[in-house]
């Protein structure tokens, strides 16, 4: 993996636990069987909760809010078409 000089680029505070698990990390852990936009609002969704109360605090919820949203309009609009192959 690409490793920068610059902290704030590889591996920034905001997305670092106490324990020295990453963000990123766990993304992929979640979303290793999601394809397109659901690997996609998934892992913001995870992002903007992980990084809030570091980085953007309230601004961070809503965009999480967002895409958790748009996920599940996702969802629903599969629905309508009757796929209901999304387990």
């Amino acid at each position: 993996m690409y490793e920068s000089k610059d902290k704030m680029v590889s591996h920034p505070s905001h997305y670092q636990s106490s324990s020295g698990l990453e963000c990123i990390q766990v993304i992929k852990a979640a979303t290793e069987k999601l394809v397109g936009i659901e690997a996609v609002d998934t892992a913001q969704v995870i992002k903007y909760i992980w990084r809030w109360k570091e980085k953007n605090g309230k601004q961070d919820l809503e965009k999480a809010k967002w895409y958790l949203q748009d996920l599940i309009e996702h969802l629903e609009s599969l629905e309508l078409k009757g796929d209901d192959n999304n387990d």
